[in-house]
This record gives structure tokens, sequence and C-alpha cells, in this order.
């Protein structure tokens, strides 16, 4: 662009030179900026060449229709408040589209305006500063001390090597070696409450998968232990286990999966009843106890047990 605005008239062979590609590449990123609504002409002959359209300025930035859109779609996926304009997301959302060509900034526009998008209700945005914070001392390798409110309620402060941020289900998690509990852990970024650089350096280990590593972790290091026993195969158990649950491993015929929460209410009302095999939990008193709970809740759902009556001979 800055090429056709300096140089009208500039050939695609020239334009191939100063870009280091073929002509046939050359002529490509025209037609690009032509789909990005930029009015690049040409002209046959011997004085011919490309040119921007009369009074064309330079956007501060150049998306196609199809990229503007799927930004657009992504967005609205992943946060459904930014089709009102209030909102933080919202409102940079709209600065996007203003900048956008008139005929690419009016379909996402339109886009944005009809289109509506359900909140995930399990979906958590954490504090972007927090956030900023965190990935700079990733970055820089840097270790952190932060301060955490767990789901329960429950603060405490880490000595944390900051490996990754992980966003799984709408939810930002800090995957990090805790130098308290000398083991994987991870944080959810939106009950990180403060983070403090330290002035220690820290290698992240070689192999390092952010994603399975979080995955495999996100079920161990909080405040309650777990151990439940399924009278079931593991292959045929694990399908329904999510990795917040614990670790499944194999036991006799069946199997037991070992875990951590901080929020057995949760772990025993919406977790455990969804797993369509007899369990029988072994370890973990809270755990227990909203068991319990869960179960004389639904008892008395029931109603007054009826005694049942046999018929007897001529009944």
């Amino acid at each position: 662009m800055e090429l056709l605005q300096a140089r009208p008239g500039v050939t695609a062979g020239e334009l191939a030179a100063c870009l280091g590609v073929t002509e046939r590449a050359a002529r490509r990123y025209v037609g690009i900026l032509r789909e990005a609504g930029i009015p690049v002409e040409s002209a046959r002959g011997p004085y011919g060449g490309y040119r921007l359209g009369r009074g064309t300025r330079l956007p501060p930035v150049a998306f196609t229709e199809p990229e503007a859109l799927g930004l657009v779609m992504a967005v609205l996926n992943g946060q459904p408040a930014a089709a009102d304009a209030d909102d933080l997301v919202g409102a940079a959302l709209g600065k996007v589209i203003r900048a956008l060509p008139e005929n690419v900034g009016r379909q996402a526009a339109a886009l944005r305006e009809y289109a509506s998008a359900a909140p995930d209700r399990f979906s958590a945005r954490p504090d972007p500063a927090t956030t900023s914070a965190l990935v700079a001392a990733i970055a820089d390798r840097r270790r952190v001390v932060v301060a955490y409110r767990s789901e329960s309620g429950n603060q405490w402060e880490a000595e944390v090597d900051p490996w990754a941020v992980v966003v799984r289900h709408g939810r930002w998690y800090l995957l990090c070696h805790s130098h308290r509990a000398d083991a994987v852990r991870t944080y959810r970024v939106d009950r990180v409450l403060q983070v403090q650089r330290s002035t220690h350096t820290f290698e992240p280990p070689d192999d390092l998968d952010p994603v399975a590593a979080l995955e495999e972790n996100l079920g161990t290091g909080w405040e309650f232990a777990t151990r439940v026993v399924f009278d079931a195969p593991l292959a045929e158990v694990a399908p329904w286990i999510r990795p917040p649950m614990g670790r499944l491993e194999p036991s006799g015929d069946g199997c037991v999966l070992v875990g951590s929460t901080s929020n057995p209410t949760m772990y025993a009302q919406e977790w455990l009843p969804n797993v369509p095999f007899p369990f029988r939990v072994e370890g973990g008193p809270e755990l227990r106890a909203a068991l319990a709970s869960l179960a004389s809740r639904l008892a008395a759902a029931l109603g007054p047990a009826h005694r049942r009556v046999t018929p007897g001979p001529g009944s």
C-alpha cells in the first residue's frame, strides 16, 4: 500500500522486485487489497500500472470481509457481552469496526448488531491487568508471588514459577510450579488478587505442553482431598471423568479416582451424578458430607416411604 501511494503507476514487475516476490504473487497481493476494500486502479499499456484511487486514505487496519466477520464472530463467541458498546471488549470491537473500510465495516457492524450470543455461565473473565502481569512474567521468565482466593473463600500467597496462561472452556488458568508445594499447580486467573514480581528467574520444562499439563493437574492441590472408587473398568469410566475431578487409576476389576477440590458441594451435586456407574466415596469427609446432604434432599423429594404390601391368597 505504501508503494502504491508513493509510486503511482508502479507495475506488477516493479512491485514484485520491491517486495522480493514473483509478479504473480504481487498481482495476488493487489487482489487482496481490493478484497479488503482498498480501491486499487490499474491501466494497461506502456504507461500503465497500479495506483490508489483518487482521495484514498490508508486505513489504520485492513481486513478482508471474511477476516472481519470471523473476528466479530470469535469475539462474540468468547465474550457475548461484546454486543453491547458499553462493555470493555465491546468498546474495543466498535473501534476496530469503525476503522475498517466502509463495505467491510458495514458487514461486520451488521453481524454484531443482529447476532445474539448466550452467556456461558461457567466462563469467568479475569482482570486484564492481572492477566497482563502474569503474561509479562512468563515472557521474562520471572518468578512471582501471587495472592489467591480459592472458591471456598480461603486466601493465601504462593511463590510460583509461571509457566503458561491457558484458556480452557471460557476460564483462564495459570499453570505454574509452586515452591510452597514443590509441585505443579493450576490457579484460576480470575481468583488471583495480586501479582508481585520477584528478582528470581526460572526455566520452564523443555518439553512443556501447557494444555496437556493443565489437563493433568487441574484436580490436584486443592483444600479437600477426594477418593472415589468405581465398580467398572477404567476404560469405561474414563470418558465420563472431567480433568478437575482428579486422576483415574486402575484398581482390581474397577478403578479409583484420586483428586482434590475446593468445592465439595459442586463435586457431589454436579460431577459425580453424571457418571453412570456404581461408586463409593472412600476418601474426603467434606465430599462424603456433601454427598450425604444431596442424598437426603433427593430422598425427601420422593415423599414418605410406602410399605410394599404383598397380596395374599384370594386377593
